[in-house]
């Protein structure tokens, strides 16, 4: 009997099914739309931190993202390929080849979940107080700048946890030689000559131990050296900054306007006034450390989350998201001397640490 019915769940083949067979089925069935799942190389989205509340962060991006997204692409439509041919005519004919018989059961289930395609959808981001959503049929550097422009504009907080909210329009491996190449093809729009720009370079790495900050720096300088010698560094008012954001085994590369003007892109600050953006002397934030040299700068950096504790929760950047070290938001604070394009990522001293 125990044989019979090991054998009884196996009406088309020899192979008993494994249980990945049946993901992307129940993935289907749970709205995921049968995307990834996980934050890889290969995806475009929008990486958000917020402040100790993930869930509640994914609420208010989908709705941000939803509000903002009708506004400047209209109405979400779901991608339909109903009227497409799905083949199984003539897949009939190997209805009983099990290999044949499976490529269609896949088929059936990619075509189903296509049709349910998001133009948001979270994914994991492999680091606490990070969130990914990957986007489809978007500019993200496009939307997030919209969002962003609209609420330095109005002054209007729309956000209780989110804090930063970067677009990431491409993602690659995280090792050297891969960001290397895939910089040189992704650089292109913005820094080819004839295209040219004055830029910055800002790095953070979460979760990842084995990339070296001042070699990105210098290789990912280089490259935008070597598509156009016009390409000038500049720390103060960058026309481009060149966010570069590592998680674990990825990194996210994207090319930003109006970093400094947007408070390098922090929904909480760019709602404030001049005035109010202002900190008290004793909270120790930044502010105060425009006046301090390079290398106390260099000593606020890790720890910042324990001492912008004393603000308001909404202004507790990334706080516990990264180990001691790690965090650096702007790159080559103390970079390698010799070399002058190692400073670009290095963001402008009079804002170092005030939104961070």
């Amino acid at each position: 009997m125990a044989a019979t019915a090991q054998q009884s769940p196996q009406p088309v083949g020899g192979k008993r099914k494994g249980k990945s067979q049946f993901l992307p089925a129940k993935r289907a069935r749970r709205g995921d739309a049968g995307g990834p799942r996980q934050l890889e190389p290969g995806l475009q989205g929008i990486l958000i931190t917020c402040n100790m509340n993930e869930r509640k962060c994914v609420e208010e991006a989908y709705s941000l993202l939803n509000e903002y997204g009708d506004d400047l692409y209209g109405p979400e439509k779901f991608i339909d390929k109903d009227q497409q041919p799905s083949g199984s005519e003539g897949e009939d004919d190997d209805a009983d080849d099990a290999e044949a018989a499976l490529k269609k059961e896949v088929g059936d289930i990619k075509a189903s979940t296509e049709k349910r395609l998001r133009r948001f959808q979270s994914v994991e981001s492999g680091a606490n107080n990070v969130v990914f959503i990957r986007t489809l049929g978007i500019e993200p550097e496009k939307l997030v700048h919209h969002i962003l422009q609209d609420m330095y504009k109005t002054k209007k907080k729309k956000t209780r946890v989110i804090l930063r909210m970067l677009p990431i329009s491409g993602t690659c491996k995280a090792f050297l030689e891969d960001m290397k190449k895939y910089a040189e093809t992704f650089l292109e729009p913005w820094f080819k000559a004839p295209n040219k720009g004055t830029f910055q370079i800002v790095y953070k790495s979460r979760n990842n131990s084995h990339m070296n900050r001042e070699e990105v720096i210098k290789e990912l300088a280089g490259v935008v050296g070597s598509l156009n010698s016009e390409n000038k560094v500049d720390l103060t008012n960058p026309e481009f900054t060149v966010v570069v954001e590592i998680i674990k085994a990825v990194c996210c590369l994207s090319v930003v306007k109006d970093y400094v003007l947007f408070r390098k892109y922090n929904l909480q600050e760019v709602v404030k006034s001049a005035k109010d953006s202002q900190p008290h002397p004793k909270l120790g934030n930044g502010k105060e450390a425009k006046l301090e040299p390079d290398s106390k700068l260099n000593q606020s950096d890790p720890p910042e989350g324990k001492n912008n504790q004393q603000e308001a929760p909404e202004n507790i950047e990334e706080l516990g998201q990264t180990e001691p070290g790690s965090e650096t938001q702007v790159g080559s604070e103390g970079g390698a001397k010799p070399e002058p394009e190692s400073q670009v990522s290095e963001g402008p001293k009079t804002n170092e640490n005030e939104l961070s």
